[in-house]
């Protein structure tokens, strides 16, 4: 399981290791928790490593609450975190910008401790959707999603053998096996299917066999190796040719540059 970060940033103190403090207990050892003083102390720690999740009070000297997220919003982080204000005065224009700046939750100091660990746990799970909808689309083939989108245009035939690939995505599928399954001639369906789906038929058991092969690099720890066998490609050699072909990068690089991104599930 990783570890998650929270950022505390607060120029009092006590109400900066108060907060540490409450969370400490709550997480158990499941949280890496930083602290900055200042908005620029945290704007620094948001350059040097990924944060998951980020408390900020919003009255600080020189970098305030709305001002740090502001910047963090315009700056090229590793990652942007979800963040919760905290303020000592219900001001009803703070609490204006911070919607305007998607923050996802508004504290009002003294903060307790359950409003706090609830905040947080909604905070978490508010990132963990924001990346597992950005993983998706980073997943998603747009050629494929057309194919999809189309679809009620797609006739039986077509849509038959697209079925039969998925069925068969571990096996070496072939155009004419497809063509006697379907009971069409091969070059026939080979003019059918490219036109309704705007790709030959070898393009799209390609592109379907790399989306499976994206799926198993991001959900198992199998080896390069036997995602290539299980998505039908005889050696693992050429799987990584065409992999990067399509992808600009190799499965490995893939799997490790998705996990970098994406956070485990928090406590």
């Amino acid at each position: 399981m990783k570890i998650r970060t929270i950022l505390i940033v607060d120029d009092e103190p006590r109400s900066r290791e108060g907060m540490k403090k409450m969370l400490g207990r709550w997480a158990a050892g499941q949280c890496e928790l930083l602290t900055a003083d200042n908005g620029a102390a945290a704007l620094r720690l948001l350059e040097e490593q990924a944060v998951d999740l980020m408390i900020t009070d919003i009255r600080m000297p020189e970098i305030g609450g709305l001002g740090l997220v502001e910047r963090m919003n315009a700056s090229p982080l590793p990652r942007r975190p979800p963040v919760i204000l905290v303020s000592g005065h219900a001001e009803f224009e703070y609490a204006q910008q911070a919607i305007q700046l998607s923050v996802v939750n508004y504290l009002l100091k003294p903060v307790s401790r359950e409003k706090l660990i609830a905040a947080v746990e909604e905070a978490l799970k508010a990132g963990e959707e924001r990346n597992r909808l950005g993983l998706m689309r980073k997943l998603a083939d747009p050629r494929l999603l057309d194919v999809a989108d189309g679809e009620a245009v797609l006739s039986e035939p077509v849509r038959a053998a697209m079925r039969y690939v998925d069925a068969h995505i571990g096996d070496a599928v072939g155009l004419k096996e497809v063509a006697d399954t379907i009971h069409l001639n091969g070059s026939y369906f080979s003019a059918l299917f490219k036109e309704q789906s705007g790709m030959t038929f070898s393009e799209y058991v390609a592109r379907r066999r790399l989306h499976k092969a994206k799926e198993l690099l991001l959900a198992t720890s199998l080896p390069v190796a036997e995602i290539a066998e299980r998505v039908g490609y005889q050696t693992a050699k050429y799987f990584n040719k065409v992999f990067k072909e399509y992808e600009n990068v190799s499965p490995g690089q893939f799997r490790s540059g998705m996990q970098q991104a994406e956070p485990d599930s928090g406590p």
